[in-house]
Formats: structure tokens, C-alpha cells, sequence
């Protein structure tokens, strides 16, 4: 079948729209187990932390072996390749001077009539972050979550992330020591969210807890959020590229396919105005796949949901843009920068045939933690703003109370809340004698 949708085409958008629907994030299937998993940590701690720890993680761990050494996590960096190791040392500082240009400052005003209404901005104080340690080891997801929370100000970062048969993953650790995060646990799955967010007598539980991870680690989150912060419920990845002829084809479908093998849930769309780009494009896309193994992610993802979407015009694209809220956005076509104007519903946006989505997976310093599955109608990626918290602090003196309490004790009454107004007219009799 093709993989073409036509815009103008309503039986042909029915059928993409069932697609969505497939991909939205439903954790009936684990979300019995999870919620398990969570009470048996709040119950029995730490015991039942290494049971399930062993049990999904193929370890034989003892409690001691939980907690990595700082010494390993520091030698980490000397069991990586040197490239490797200036790669991420390179990312560190973009991703750092970035989430430090962004970072909130303190708002002083005085009102017209005198009254003091400062904004002041305080970091998070404990900070828990997952990293994938199984199938997927990534390493750039350490410094996407700890830098932000370093340059807000978090007075304790810890990091949890599985290994398997006892080994945690050198690249992984050796971001983890770029970062000066000391505190880190081989701990994964929900099991390690329930530890971060309630505690046990080994671990002391924090304020917030982000990264990405499967759907037991998505569902954990979900569950624990209220007690405890979490950035976001993220389901699986996607990118939607808009191009046409201006751009090397073969550019265009390496960008799809950088989605797609991350998940067999990821989603992959090309927009276009041009059918024989479109026609090009899924030729050759269904030629590379005939040569990849059968059941391999990325295959699995383009069969799955993969698309190329056929508009008319500039609004079409856009309106489908600001519809499908993507996490990654690309803009390859040479008027980008009048398309990006209409656009307010985008994880990130990348302008430009030389700005591929995966240039912001790595080093170019805004964050990879973005919102999917349309959320980005709501919600932002993860940044500085994320670790810090604003507190209002407010001043009045006799006159300026004396100006503005009669409307407050007016509001108060109509709500019902005498005590309120009671408040208010105390000090407004002792100014008044």
C-alpha cells in the first residue's frame, strides 16, 4: 500500500488519522504491573529494589552493588575512545552556554502606588535522572537532562540507568563524570522511578525526576508525577521533514530514517507539495528497505508509520504542521523562514537543508527532550526552566494597603470568606483611628 496521503483526499487523511490513533500512549497493557512494582518498593524498599533489579536486569547484585564508585564512574572516561570523549566534552559546553544564556533572572517592580511584587527564581534542590542502559545506550541523554539542572542551580543530581549482567556502560558513566554526577545507581526500569521518587533506606528520594526510558519507566512516571515533579510522560519519537526537489533526496530519507530506528512506534513524515519528489522519495525508501533485515526497527517503524503527505500549498503545510504538533521539525525547503512565521505548535524546529534534526540530538546546545504524540499543542522541551521554581514576594506598607484593601474586602464578601475580609478591615480600623 502507499504511503502517500493526499490532504485534499478525506479517505485517504482517515486512514493517517488511524495511524495516530495506533501510536498514542496507552499503558493498559503495563500499567497493572507498574503500579505493582511501585507499591513493593514503597512497602519493602530496598529489598524489593534488588530483587526486581536482578530479576529484570539479568544481574546478581547485592544492595552495596547498587551505588557505582565515583572511582569507576571517573575512569569511565579513559575506557572510551578519545574522539568519543572530545565529543562529548564539545557538546557539554554548547549545551551549557545555551541552558545559562536561557536562564530566568529576578523580576524587581513597584506598582504605581508603591507596592512590591518582586518574581524570584530558585533552582530545584534534588534532581533524579533516568538514562536508558539496555537496547538503547545513550549518553547524550546525561548531558541533555544534568546540564540543565546544573545551570539552574540543583544542589543534588542523581542518576539511575540499568546495566545488564553487572556491567553499567562506560559511555554513559564517562558523560556522567563530565557532568560531576557522582551519585549514580545501576537501577532501572519502574522500580527505579519508584526508588528516586519515594526512597528507600538506601536512596534518598527526590524532588523532580526526568529522561526518557520504556513504556514501564513512561507509565512510572505518570503514576508518581504529584509526589513528586517529573518533565514529561513521553511516548515514542518522530520527526516531520518538509521538502521537495531543492534538496538531495537521498539527505531527506537518511533524515526519515534517523527517526525511525529509534523505536518501532517512532513516525517519520515528509510533506511536500512536489508528487514526483514524493514518488521518488517512497521508490527509494522501498528500495533501502528491501535490503535491511525484516524485523528491524527501523523497517518495522517506516511500515508501520511512516508517511508522506501530499499539500497543495504553504497553508495546507502549515496547518498540518500546527495539527500534528511533531516533536522534530524540519524545514528543508528555501522559503523555510516564511513557513516557520505560521508554526506554533513544534517541538523544536530545524531551518534549513544543513540543519538536520539529529545536529539538535547532539551538539547544537537547545535540548533532545522534546514533546511528542502532539503535545507540543502544550507543553515545551525540556530546559533550565525546568529545574527552577518562581516564588512571588509581595510588600505593601500602610498607604499603599490603605488603596487597594476595599477591593479586596469587596471580592472576599461576594465569595463568602469573611475571615478574609476580616483580615483586611482589622488593619484598615487601626490606620483609619
Amino acid at each position: 500500500m502507499s504511503k502517500i496521503f493526499n490532504i485534499k483526499d478525506q479517505k485517504s487523511m482517515k486512514r493517517f488519522d488511524e495511524l495516530q490513533l495506533q501510536r498514542s500512549n496507552n499503558f493498559d497493557a503495563v500499567s497493572n504491573d507498574v503500579i505493582e512494582i511501585i507499591s513493593k518498593i514503597r512497602d519493602h524498599g530496598d529489598d524489593a529494589l534488588v530483587e526486581y533489579t536482578n530479576r529484570f536486569d539479568k544481574n546478581k547484585l547485592i544492595l552495596d552493588d547498587l551505588l557505582i564508585s565515583k572511582n569507576i564512574i571517573d575512569q569511565s572516561i579513559n575506557n572510551i575512545d578519545e574522539d568519543l570523549s572530545n565529543a562529548l566534552r564539545f557538546s557539554y559546553k554548547r549545551i551549557y552556554d545555551y541552558h545559562k544564556h536561557i536562564k530566568p533572572e529576578n523580576k524587581f517592580y513597584v506598582d504605581e502606588i508603591g507596592t512590591k511584587i518582586d518574581l524570584v527564581w530558585n533552582p530545584i534542590e534534588s534532581v533524579g535522572i533516568y538514562v536508558p542502559g539496555g537496547k538503547a545506550i545513550y549518553p547524550s541523554s546525561v548531558l541533555m537532562n544534568a546540564i540543565p539542572a546544573i545551570v539552574a542551580g540543583a544542589k543534588r543530581i542523581v542518576m539511575v540507568t540499568p546495566s545488564i549482567n553487572g556491567t553499567p556502560n562506560e559511555s554513559i558513566l564517562a558523560a556522567a563524570s563530565i557532568c560531576n554526577v557522582n551519585e549514580v545507581y545501576q537501577i532501572g526500569g519502574a522500580q527505579a522511578i519508584a526508588a528516586l521518587a519515594y526512597g528507600t533506606s538506601s536512596i534518598r528520594k527526590v524532588d523532580m525526576i526526568v529522561g526518557p526510558g520504556n513504556s514501564y519507566v513512561a507509565a512510572a512516571k505518570k503514576n508518581v508525577f504529584g509526589d513528586v515533579g517529573v518533565d514529561m510522560v513521553a511516548g515514542p519519537s518522530e520527526v516531520l521533514v518538509v521538502a521537495d526537489s531543492n534538496v538531495d533526496s537521498d539527505w531527506v530519507i537518511e533524515d526519515l530514517f534517523a527517526q525511525a530506528e529509534h523505536d518501532d512506534n517512532a513516525q517519520s513524515i515528509l510533506v511536500t507539495k512536489d508528487i514526483e519528489f514524493a514518488n521518488i522519495i517512497e521508490q527509494k525508501i522501498n528500495q533501502r528497505l528491501s535490503q535491511i533485515e525484516q524485523n528491524s526497527t527501523l523497517k518495522n517503524s517506516w511500515n508501520s508509520y511512516g508517511s508522506i503527505i501530499l499539500c497543495e500549498n504553504n497553508k495546507e503545510i502549515t496547518d498540518f504542521i500546527n495539527y500534528i504538533a511533531p516533536e522534530h521539525l524540519q524545514l528543508c525547503t528555501l522559503d523555510a523562514n516564511d513557513l516557520v512565521k505560521s508554526i506554533s505548535n513544534a517541538g523544536a524546529i530545524f531551518i534549513g537543508e544543513y540543519t538536520p534534526e539529529a545536529i539538535g540530538d547532539y551538539v547544537a546546545g537547545s535540548n533532545h527532550v522534546l514533546p511528542t504524540l502532539q503535545t507540543a499543542k502544550f507543553s515545551s522541551g525540556l530546559s533550565v526552566l525546568n529545574f527552577m521554581k518562581k516564588t512571588s514576594i509581595i510588600e505593601c506598607d500602610k498607604d499603599n494597603f490603605q488603596k487597594i484593601a476595599p477591593s479586596a474586602i469587596s471580592i472576599a464578601e461576594e465569595e463568602g470568606l469573611m475571615s478574609h475580609a476580616r483580615s483586611l478591615k482589622l488593619r484598615l480600623n487601626k490606620i483609619n483611628k
